[in-house]
């Protein structure tokens, strides 16, 4: 008898495969064209929202690499995110948190909805952060609101975007990938990819609000990375020698993240057809970093999984209780989380999250419109 898996794999090739419009390979639509650019994600794109919203600081060493020197950058990075590249590529200001109070940006150019530790799926008392997808996109349509009355009522107000910005804006989205490793846990693949569609429908309601409500219709879609091959997934699965890769990834879990991207890119698919009006474009970043971590000696980096800003050295220099930047006890003894002596040689910095040297990387390859997909009306 088949597995899930397999049978959801083989159906979801068929329909790739036999689709009657496929996606142009090799596109590139993001410019300084955009009015704006509106982000929902994760820790991978968060610029700051999840340390406003709950009112805590990021500790160096996280930051110390960024070009500026602020408080806190709010980024769980050394320094740079992938979106900040790209907003630096297209001549635009880093994204400012929806939830920032005290700030000198203003949100003319656009705005960050992003939040680390965020899920598509609605979160619970026991998620790390309150603000799924689905909030973020109703802390959008609120934001927009607000704005447009404020316009109407003075219309002098040079710092806030306009209805132009919010219609020829870009819509960005990185999030999916605390969705895969959530149901990973304690499951087999079969069990993770039985949740996967669930996932799926819940990030299509909330694309078809933002397109109905929030009037957005530029879409910049990522899909998620190999979660395998993060240091914390293989400081839980990979204890064993035998359930790990050549390159040290967990055996099974970049499958359930292929899975999840295989019906990500169907429904991306499916949004061409039914919005003729609007762009939408594919965003292959398991490939840009499987291809990263996988030849990381001729990328230009040491070290793929090892850890960067942790403790424990080799093989991971990773331990979940004590975070990059924090003191705990391991052992019996007192250790401190501290940064390697140069970040720019490791792909991963703090088990989870990418160095700013590897968001550089994939940043370029994302440009080089050689991993993006796109139908245009």
């Amino acid at each position: 008898m088949e597995t899930v898996f397999h049978s959801l794999f083989i159906l979801l090739s068929f329909v790739a495969i036999s689709h009657t419009q496929p996606l142009l390979a090799g596109s590139f639509p993001i410019s300084p064209n955009f009015a704006a650019v509106f982000n929902f994600g994760d820790s991978n794109s968060d610029t700051g929202e999840l340390t406003s919203g709950l009112g805590f600081r990021l500790p160096p060493p996280n930051g110390q690499s960024f070009v500026f020197k602020p408080p806190s950058t709010g980024r769980f990075c050394d320094g740079r995110l992938i979106v900040d590249f790209l907003m630096e590529a297209i001549g635009r200001p880093y994204l400012r948190p929806y939830l920032d109070s005290v700030s000198t940006q203003s949100y003319l150019r656009g705005c960050n909805f992003a939040a680390g530790g965020s899920t598509i799926q609605k979160a619970n008392a026991a998620s790390f952060s309150p603000f799924g997808f689905g909030v973020q996109v109703a802390q959008f349509v609120t934001f927009k609101y607000k704005v447009l009355q404020l316009i109407q009522q003075d219309k002098t107000l040079e710092n806030l975007p306009s209805e132009d910005h919010f219609k020829n804006g870009l819509y960005m989205f990185d999030i999916g990938q605390n969705d895969i490793a959530g149901a990973i846990y304690g499951k087999t693949v079969d069990q993770a990819a039985a949740v996967i569609p669930t996932i799926i429908n819940t990030f299509k309601d909330g694309i078809n609000r933002l397109y109905w409500e929030g009037g957005a219709r530029n879409f910049w879609i990522h899909n998620t990375g190999p979660i395998g091959c993060l240091a914390q997934m293989v400081s839980i699965f990979g204890r064993e020698k035998s359930k790990v890769d050549e390159f040290g990834c967990v055996i099974g879990h970049n499958e359930a993240a292929k899975l999840f991207n295989l019906q990500l890119q169907g429904l991306v698919r499916n949004f061409t057809q039914q919005y003729r009006d609007a762009n939408f474009t594919y965003v292959d970043i398991f490939s840009i970093k499987s291809d990263l971590i996988q030849n990381h000696s001729k990328n230009g980096f040491d070290q793929s999984i090892v850890v960067c800003c942790g403790t424990g050295g080799p093989p991971l220099n990773y331990n979940d209780q004590i975070n990059c930047g924090s003191t705990g006890t391991s052992n019996g003894t007192t250790v401190t989380s501290n940064a390697c002596n140069d970040s720019s040689k490791y792909v991963n910095w703090d088990g989870i999250h990418y160095t700013e040297a590897a968001n550089r990387f994939v940043s370029q390859k994302i440009l080089s419109g050689t991993y993006s997909q796109t139908v245009s009306s």
